[in-house]
């Protein structure tokens, strides 16, 4: 009974309905109905779209038919499966088998939060590049046992900076004694990536606070970015407990940080609070400031990412941000304002010629 339960839920329930009726979604509905027991393993299995499937596992998890599931980590594993044959040597398909088992999965399994969109994507470009790799080297009949430098550096010279994510599989690689110890994949340089200008900055700033180029959820995701330099997979899963609103002040809990948001950018924040929450059969009553399509979920972080690159480039305003922040503050106060580690702003602040030391010799 939890889609019946879904379309009561419902404001308007005509396009559950329709939805309903579309021959694809009858088509797995049925096979679900059919069967002796409801699991995510059965739901896998039916025919179907997987977009409706997903859909319709969201349903069934936010009206309790089904328990939850890390969805994106159950994605990289069947992905992996068919991963792991593109590898065309067997011994390298051993140690591929190895790598996505000890490293990739055993990470994203023992992490306390369900999978982001990208911590998913990584785990599958570093594998892709990693058999790459393995098949360059199959293809000059070598072996990663027997990987010279020479060879990586070749291989590294004739790609693109992609090349660079096999890193993570050469270092589990030689703390599992697969390849030589010594094997080094050079990285380009630091600073290469696009930061925003402070002109561009104080622009941005003005068009999310009071501009009309974004719907107001995206002027309050904007702000957490542009002004206060957070990424994009921490804002995504921020809820109403995490957000209060004063009287006088907007203060935002992002992990241990508390952020406060001071007058006018937390006018996107107000408004947002005193808007009825949604009432539809995905989001019953949601409690995400960013509700996604999906039932029960927060908006992507690739969806949202999408929507501000419309305006403008969420790593270079987060970039931006960082590097001017390190001219007026130490490290120390920056990553516990913004909820950075120490080493990640110090690594910012180098490329601003502000290090702490160099502001510690400024009080002596």
């Amino acid at each position: 009974m939890p889609l019946a339960s879904a379309l009561k839920a419902m404001g308007r329930p005509n396009s559950g309905i329709t939805w309903i009726r579309q021959v694809y979604v009858k088509e797995t509905l049925r096979a679900l109905a059919a069967a002796d027991e409801l699991t995510h393993e059965l739901l896998d299995q039916v025919p179907g779209r997987q977009q409706s499937k997903t859909y319709i596992r969201g349903l069934l998890v936010e009206y309790g038919a089904l328990p939850p599931r890390d969805e994106l980590l159950s994605r990289f594993e069947s992905w992996s499966i068919e991963a792991i044959e593109r590898a065309a040597d067997p011994a390298h398909r051993d140690a591929i088998r190895r790598y996505i088992t000890w490293h990739h999965q055993r990470r994203l399994r023992d992490s306390p939060n369900p999978t982001t969109h990208g911590a998913f994507l990584r785990a599958k470009q570093q594998v892709t590049v990693a058999i790459t790799l393995l098949n360059w080297l199959t293809d000059r009949n070598g072996t990663l046992a027997e990987l010279t430098q020479t060879q990586l550096d070749r291989w590294r010279a004739e790609g693109t900076t992609t090349r660079e994510l096999a890193n993570p599989f050469l270092s589990w690689a030689i703390k599992a004694q697969l390849t030589t110890s010594t094997l080094i994949l050079h990285r380009r340089p630091e600073g290469a990536a696009p930061r925003m200008s402070v002109l561009e900055q104080e622009q941005m700033i003005a068009e999310v606070s009071s501009g009309t180029k974004l719907t107001l959820r995206d002027r309050a995701a904007a702000i957490l970015v542009v002004v206060f330099a957070q990424q994009i997979e921490h804002v995504v899963p921020l809820t109403w407990d995490q957000v209060d609103v004063g009287p006088t002040k907007v203060s935002i809990a992002l992990g241990k940080t508390v952020i406060e948001i001071p007058p006018p950018l937390d006018e996107p924040f107000r408004e947002l609070a005193a808007v009825a929450p949604s009432n539809t059969a995905a989001q019953p009553n949601s409690n995400w400031v960013f509700p996604g399509f999906g039932p029960g979920r927060h908006i992507n972080a690739a969806s949202l990412r999408e929507r501000l690159h419309r305006l403008f480039s969420p790593q270079a305003a987060r970039l931006g941000t960082l590097h001017e922040l390190t001219k007026l503050a130490p490290i120390a106060i920056i990553a516990d304002a913004l909820g950075y580690s120490t080493k990640t702003i110090e690594r910012h602040a180098r490329g601003a010629a502000a290090t702490y030391a160099e502001y510690v010799a400024t009080r002596e």
